[in-house]
């Protein structure tokens, strides 16, 4: 037990005598013959647990020394109450702890001084308006370990220069209910009710109050606690927090939570987020004065002032002068001076901020929007400046933290390489594409500039399906990914959430290469020498046909071209597909551009058809009306795009001749053949030797359709006896050359029409019963070949008129045909897989019918003349007569 507590609670009056350290005072107390506020403490036995608490703190010299003081004395019951959740208190009282961890009882000092005031105030409250008092605490910081050192010499009057400046802490008084109450908020709310009559005393006045007086906690644990504060409260970071509990004679002026409504919604989601700390910061520092001494609202009263803020401008605070209404700048004062320990703050209507200061960068509400990863790799890279400026106007693709988890690290390129930085410019579009403004298939330049482009923007191709018109409600798909929810309108930036990352367009070999319809042309850009010229050739524009295209062609003309020894045909064919310059499919289908130059050197020609604008490609080569129709696709490149086209086209540089196509036939039989029998200027497309039995004809070196057996046909032949025997190989030979006319030109018409290819790629009509004079028919009745197309199936061509034994050596089967393009682009190479042996009927096939009619018409006509003479020697030899009288009814009866 403590020893002071065996002292009778009267002799306490006493102790400013009996205690010599005590007496040093600036000025007379009361004397020991007046009723002192002590006594009146000590009179009424609903005090015994404040004297405690006083005697603990060692106040009771500094109570009696104080003169016009207001005391607010909460009784024993309100001291109980309050005990039960302030641990300082309930050590305080506890006779047995002897632990004094702070000797100098700093706190409960502290707290015991904002019950007292340092005059006596007789003009109480009649009114729930408030009136304010200044108290005797001076707050102090209480984050310093508490002093071992022993105290001062009493009494310890309370000492100026707190966290309040040179200001005590303030209470306000009001009437209400019929009763005073004590510690109420600006309203007349709230507090602590005086619960006992008021006692004067020689030194002050004395107020029993049914609660303990809760001295102001820190501004951060006022602005919690106050309801019209909490969207600030909510977003306050634990860095602020700090600042405002631990920064002293700071004057607050923030706005109520209907002020950030004037905010976008995305910019309190951004203010929400961990990322927004430097800007609240901000913010908060453009709210917030601190100068030597704190601003109440009772110096707001006279003229207009200006205060400076820790960030910002200053704030104008403007008293009107017909009502008691203040402006601080643009807003209104909503409420004034709420204490706190380290300060004051009041609310305001609106935000004090002034327009433009506050404008948060893209970065930031993609921060606030859950892609910090999709920021985390543009930072990576240096592409901050995408991010960084508000001013810019960009839509923004960004895959949320949560799609580039499910994707992986090891979907996307290292971190800070170069191709992820390529990658993440493709998820920029320059200026603010809204829902509104996408179309299907239309086609926007993006962030990224490749050198395939020559410093171009990349383009990115656009898919947006209808779902309910009545709605306005559509799909959206970027470059395949889809958009997942709705798109976030930020001031210049757009953002669409996408379902994946955005893969940017690879080089035009291995954008091709996937395709299988086109599997056939891509290998045969690969067995060439130009697909990595291809890859690194700028601004290019691939027309690429299907694998069908070569079918279409003609078998010996593709055969040819994707032979090892044709590789430079086919390298100039391929060039001749590459447009110079990246031609979308818009243009070249609305435009008027009537000529693409190519790689090959010479341009294709194009014609459009139709309403649907139906483009046809003309090329500079090949045969009368090679065409080729263009089915516009928009594959992109790193360095242009592709479209798919119909059919293969045949430059000019490509001369495809008879002898390429035999030996793409593999008829080096047939060739040597005809090289033997003097006709091998026909296989190169050259005139006839001049002085040759065939200049003096009149022949040309083209036009010429060569019915080209197989090797395999020549198995039975002995080819030694047929070199050898130069009539009878001449003759073969010329049985296999059909003259062949250039085709009639197709009627112009006002819009071109797409010809059947498979038709026109044959060297000549192989219509059923077209009969066709070769080389041979001017010497042979039986020169001419007719065609027929067989019921099951299949084309054949034999001599027309023979009558072999079992008319095997008179027809054979047409396994392919090559069209070519020498001269005037007629004629070419039918592939059959027989050898068609001039026909040389035998004497009775010659003679015979015409015998064997002669003789029967002689044995015809002798017969008729003697069965004429018979019958008349048998009219003269026999009498014959008639009754006279004629004959009678009965003879006629009768007979």
């Amino acid at each position: 037990m403590r020893p002071w507590a065996c002292i009778p609670v009267a002799l306490l009056a006493f102790l400013p005598l009996a205690t010599p350290a005590q007496l040093p005072l600036h000025h007379a107390g009361p004397s020991t013959q007046s009723f002192t506020l002590l006594d009146a403490l000590s009179a009424d036995p609903d005090y015994v647990s404040l004297i405690k608490l006083l005697q603990r703190a060692k106040l009771v010299p500094t109570l009696n020394k104080l003169q016009n003081s207001t005391l607010f004395a909460p009784t024993n019951d309100a001291i109980k109450r309050h005990t039960s959740s302030n641990s300082l208190w309930q050590r305080a009282l506890d006779e047995n702890d002897l632990d004094l961890t702070d000797n100098l009882e700093l706190r409960l000092r502290q707290e015991l001084f904002y019950h007292l005031l340092n005059y006596t105030n007789y003009t109480l409250p009649t009114e729930q308006t408030p009136q304010e008092h200044k108290t005797l605490l001076y707050p102090r910081d209480y984050t310093e370990p508490p002093s071992q050192e022993p105290p001062p010499s009493p009494p310890w009057l309370p000492v100026p220069n707190g966290t309040l400046g040179t200001d005590p802490q303030r209470l306000r008084l009001s009437y209400r209910e019929e009763a005073l109450w004590a510690g109420v908020d600006a309203s007349g709310n709230g507090g602590a009710k005086v619960v006992k009559e008021k006692v004067e005393a020689a030194n002050g006045l004395l107020l029993g109050i049914g609660d303990v007086l809760e001295m102001p906690p820190n501004l951060g644990t006022v602005i919690s606690r106050h309801p019209q504060l909490s969207y600030f409260s909510k977003i306050l970071t634990p860095q602020l927090a700090k600042f405002l509990n631990s920064t002293s004679k700071l004057t607050l002026f923030l706005p109520v939570d209907d002020a950030w409504q004037a905010l976008d919604h995305y910019e309190r989601l951004y203010l929400e987020s961990e990322f927004a700390a430097d800007d609240l910061k901000r913010i908060l520092n453009m709210h917030a004065v601190l100068l030597d001494e704190v601003k109440w609202a009772d110096s707001f009263t006279g003229e207009a002032v200006k205060l400076p803020t820790i960030d910002g401008p200053k704030l104008s605070i403007v008293p009107e002068k017909d009502s008691k209404k203040v402006k601080v700048s643009d807003a209104d004062l909503v409420e004034r001076d709420i204490y706190a320990s380290n300060g004051v703050l009041h609310t305001v209507s609106s935000l004090l901020i002034p327009e433009g200061t506050f404008r948060p960068t893209p970065e930031k509400y993609l921060l606030a929007l859950n892609c910090t990863e999709f920021v985390s790799l543009i930072h990576s890279v240096n592409l901050t400046h995408l991010i960084n400026d508000p001013d810019a106007q960009y839509t923004i693709l960004a895959p949320p933290d949560d799609v580039l988890k499910l994707f992986g690290h090891h979907d996307m390129p290292h971190r800070g390489s170069e191709e992820l930085k390529r990658v993440l410019q493709y998820h920029f579009i320059p200026g603010k594409w809204t829902q509104k403004k996408l179309e299907d298939g239309m086609l926007i330049e993006t962030a990224l500039e490749e050198p395939g482009l020559d410093g171009g923007r990349q383009v990115m191709a656009i898919e947006v399906t209808d779902e309910d018109k009545k709605k306005d409600t559509k799909t959206i798909r970027f470059a395949g990914a889809g958009v997942m929810g709705e798109p976030a309108t930020i001031n210049n930036t757009l953002v669409y959430f996408l379902s994946r990352p955005l893969v940017p367009p690879s080089d035009i070999m291995e954008t091709a290469a996937p395709i299988l319809d086109v599997s056939n042309f891509v290998a045969g850009i690969f067995s060439t020498n130009l697909a990595e010229m291809l890859k690194s050739t700028p601004r290019t524009t691939l027309l690429i046909p299907p694998n069908d295209a070569f079918k279409r062609l003609g078998m010996l003309v593709s055969a040819h071209l994707v032979s090892s020894s044709a590789k430079a045909d086919f390298e100039r064919v391929i060039l001749h597909h590459t447009i110079k310059g990246v031609v979308y499919a818009e243009p070249v289908v609305n435009g008027s551009q009537r000529t693409y130059g190519t790689l090959e050197g010479s341009d294709l020609h194009v014609e459009r058809r139709g309403s649907d604008r139906t483009v046809l490609f003309t090329p500079s080569g090949g045969w009368a009306d090679m065409q080729s129709e263009l089915y516009p696709q928009n594959i992109l490149t790193q360095t242009g795009v592709i479209h798919e086209v119909s059919d293969i086209m045949i430059p000019r540089s490509v001369h495809l001749t008879v002898g390429k196509l035999a030996k793409a036939a593999k008829a080096t039989t047939m060739t040597t053949m005809m090289v033997k029998a003097g006709l091998g200027w026909i296989l190169n497309g050259t005139a006839p030797p001049e002085g040759s039995t065939w200049a003096e004809i009149g022949l040309k070196g083209s036009g010429w359709t060569l019915l080209c057996p197989t090797d395999d046909a020549f198995k039975q032949i002995n080819l030694t006896e047929l070199y050898a025997d130069e009539e009878r190989l001449r003759a073969i030979v010329s049985q296999h050359l059909i003259p062949t006319p250039p085709p009639p030109s197709s009627p112009k018409t006002s819009a071109p029409t797409v010809l059947d290819t498979f038709v026109n790629n044959r060297p000549l009509p192989l219509d059923d019963s077209a009969t066709y004079s070769t080389l041979h028919s001017a010497n042979s009745a039986y020169g001419d070949v007719l065609v027929r197309v067989l019921d099951e199936g299949g084309t054949v061509i034999g001599i027309k008129g023979a009558r072999g034994r079992d008319g095997a050596q008179d027809w054979a089967h047409v396994v392919a045909w090559g069209r070519s393009t020498t001269g005037d682009g007629s004629g070419g190479v039918v592939q059959i897989d027989r050898l068609l042996e001039p026909y040389e009927p035998s004497w009775y096939a010659e003679y015979g019918g015409p015998v064997a009619v002669g003789v029967g018409g002689v044995l015809l006509i002798g017969l008729f003349f003697w069965g004429v003479r018979w019958v008349w020697r048998r009219d003269t030899t026999e009498a014959t007569y008639e009754p006279i009288g004629g004959f009678g009814q009965d003879d006629s009866e009768d007979s």
